[in-house]
């Protein structure tokens, strides 16, 4: 054995297994010495686990030892295979699968290569290390042009600069199942909203002041304000855009009150606050 494998009983289940994967992917490899099928799966779970060196634990549960729990967790036939992660089962396999099988099963919840690189950049990235994260987000790209990691690092990047256009086209990349899109939608959100950042915000009031059924010049009020994260008074102009014409602009004001929800997040006062008021508009 290694040392990224232990031999676990089950009384050090708990805390060895569940507790540890809570902070790493424990793979659980339920076994038997009378077992032929285990005697050839197990070198090969080990001989992984030291590849890995410690992006995941291997532990090995004798179920002649631990037969209560091989009974609670629904073991029938062995060897048998789980991965837990954050305490809970997250996959399984049963029967001694050849070395690639077994490689593909953890490629699907293991961090590849790329995955590493992309969170050594993220690292540099918050050191303030931009040039070297971009280079590192770059060349996973390279080779990889649909990396989620790097598609965000490069795009979050590319705001700080000051490269809007270029950082949403990066962005806009990241597959919408992918777990990284739920922190991209909001910057893309705020990208998008930026997009009115040339109104002239103190020509609109005044035109809004002077004659306030002009929806073009509230709409684009709202729009400077936005771009400028006045988000409090963008939204009421928004608001009052949709009570008055809901289809100005096509449904414009509503998609952007939406993609300020996106950016404030949805525990926020003023999203909790507008929302309601613009569902009672829409549903009046």
């Amino acid at each position: 054995m290694n040392q990224w494998t232990i031999e676990v009983s089950e009384a050090e289940f708990e805390a060895a297994v569940l507790g540890r994967s809570l902070e790493v992917p424990v793979l659980v490899d339920f076994w038997a010495p009378w077992c032929a099928p285990c005697r050839v799966l197990g070198p090969v779970l080990e001989k992984l686990a030291e590849e890995y060196a410690g992006d995941f634990v291997l532990a090995k549960v004798n179920v002649d030892e631990s037969p209560s729990l091989a009974g609670a967790l629904g073991i029938q036939g062995i060897p048998a295979v789980k991965l837990f992660r954050d305490g809970q089962i997250t996959s399984e396999f049963t029967g001694a699968l050849p070395e690639p099988a077994v490689r593909e099963f953890l490629s699907r919840f293991l961090p590849s290569d790329a995955d590493k690189r992309a969170q050594q950049a993220a690292l540099l990235e918050r050191e303030g290390k931009s040039d070297q994260a971009k280079t590192i987000y770059q060349t996973i790209l390279d080779s990889d042009p649909n990396h989620a990691k790097a598609l965000l690092g490069i795009g979050r990047l590319l705001m700080n600069e000051g490269d809007p256009e270029t950082a949403l086209s990066y962005l806009d990349k990241i597959s919408l199942v992918a777990e990284e899109r739920k922190e991209a939608d909001p910057l893309i959100a705020r990208l998008k909203l930026q997009e009115g950042g040339d109104q002239n915000v103190a020509a609109l009031r005044a035109a809004v002041k002077a004659n306030p059924d002009d929806l073009e010049a509230r709409f684009n009020l709202a729009q400077g304000l936005a771009a400028r994260e006045n988000y409090e008074e963008a939204l009421a102009e928004f608001l009052t855009v949709v009570k008055t014409d809901r289809g100005f602009q096509g449904d414009g004001a509503r998609k952007a009150m939406v993609q300020i929800f996106e950016v404030l997040g949805s525990d926020h006062a003023l999203t909790d606050r507008f929302r309601s008021e613009l569902a009672a508009a829409l549903f009046r």
